[in-house]
């Protein structure tokens, strides 16, 4: 009898980084809004899924939807229904789907054309920054430019890499918590340093040594 090899224990950032690439493929594979190849899934099926592929516990599939939807990655949507019986009784029916959101998929694709600007709905002139948009979308303050376009080729880098998607996702957060800080006239130097210890592991891979090298000289001033 051969013995099942026990599977290792997944932090929650890394089920989320899971779950939330399974919502990203199934829409970007479907077929239909729901079914068998819709972009929307019911909870039933998630969970079957997501134990066939990563071996996750009902549990940790649950817990960790839920925090996905509370961020705003994935939304719930409900479809009502009404079964008629023979006997003329009208009996309601209502079935919940889960879908990744466009802020879901930004998430993983980085922002886009069509993704609403960060600061939509604030005047920023009032607030006396100037603030531009680097190549990969994000907006930062003008003063830390290079900085975020340093920051932005890394990403691009990152994303073209061959390296796992897991590992792509956590790098490329990290990058957009360090871009976040740089939209603020007083970036906090804390944030910024946790995310560069990780951010600076892309050195590690093919064609990102050069860029993690540029950005170390130009995030200096963050790091002391």
């Amino acid at each position: 009898m051969v013995r099942r090899q026990k599977r290792r224990m997944l932090t929650n950032n890394e089920i989320r980084r899971l779950m939330l690439q399974y919502f990203y493929d199934r829409n970007r594979n479907a077929t239909s809004i729901t079914g068998k190849k819709g972009a929307s899934v019911k909870i039933s099926d998630i969970k079957k899924h997501l134990k066939q592929r990563y071996g996750l516990t009902q549990q940790e599939v649950v817990s960790n939807l839920t925090y996905l939807l509370s961020q705003g990655w994935v939304e719930e949507k409900v479809i009502e229904k009404q079964v008629h019986t023979k006997g003329g009784t009208v009996i309601p029916s209502t079935t919940k789907y889960y879908q990744i959101t466009a802020a879901g998929i930004d998430k993983i694709e980085g922002p886009g054309e069509f993704t609403m600007p960060r600061f939509h709905g604030i005047r920023i002139e009032a607030t006396g920054q100037n603030i531009i948009t680097v190549g990969d979308g994000n907006q930062i303050n003008a003063q830390f430019g290079d900085l975020g376009q340093a920051l932005a080729e890394l990403r691009k880098a990152i994303i073209r890499s061959d390296v796992p998607e897991a590992n792509k996702m956590d790098l490329v957060a990290d990058i957009d918590t360090i871009q976040s800080q740089l939209a603020k006239p007083r970036p906090n130097p804390s944030i910024i340093r946790a995310a560069w210890e990780v951010v600076k592991g892309a050195a590690a891979i093919g064609g990102c040594a050069t860029l993690v090298r540029k950005v170390a000289t130009l995030i200096g001033k963050f790091l002391s």
